[in-house]
């Protein structure tokens, strides 16, 4: 992934998210770069027969994961874990499977800990397949992703 503006690469744990994760067998492993500017996130790709709902199309729940990450990608611009506190799904069209498709994120604004955010799917003639605006919360790290005994 190209990292935005002023990031350093480090050594990371295994990522097994669902989505992204390219340590996740059973996962899309969905790949996001920014932009130039660093202020959106991409992703390219194409869904196969595993992720069918209606006949030669998506299903609504990857439809939905798919904009929920690429709304979570977004926290690599602040550097810091946000978790998805509300999420709505506009489904315009039907998402065909093994068709060309793109994924696109931006965010909206920051009141306080509060992100707002869109993302978009679009085909390959950039038609807006479905849309999705998400409200992200700010966590601590420290707090949130501690270790239990």
């Amino acid at each position: 992934m190209k990292q935005p503006p002023g990031r350093r690469k480090t050594a990371s744990k295994p990522n097994f998210c669902f989505a992204c994760g390219p340590d996740n067998p059973g996962g899309m492993h969905l790949k996001f770069i920014s932009d130039a500017s660093g202020q959106r996130y991409i992703s390219r790709f194409r869904l196969n027969k595993r992720y069918t709902g209606p006949p030669d199309h998506c299903h609504g729940g990857i439809i939905a994961t798919i904009l929920d990450d690429a709304m979570s990608k977004l926290n690599k611009l602040r550097d810091q874990p946000a978790a998805t506190a509300r999420m709505t799904v506009d489904y315009l069209k039907p998402v065909p499977l093994r068709e060309p498709l793109r994924v696109e994120s931006r965010e909206i604004s920051k009141r306080g800990r509060r992100l707002t955010r869109i993302a978009e799917i679009c085909d390959e003639k950039g038609t807006v397949l479905a849309r999705s605006r998400g409200v992200f919360v700010l966590l601590n790290s420290r707090h949130a992703f501690r270790q239990k005994p």
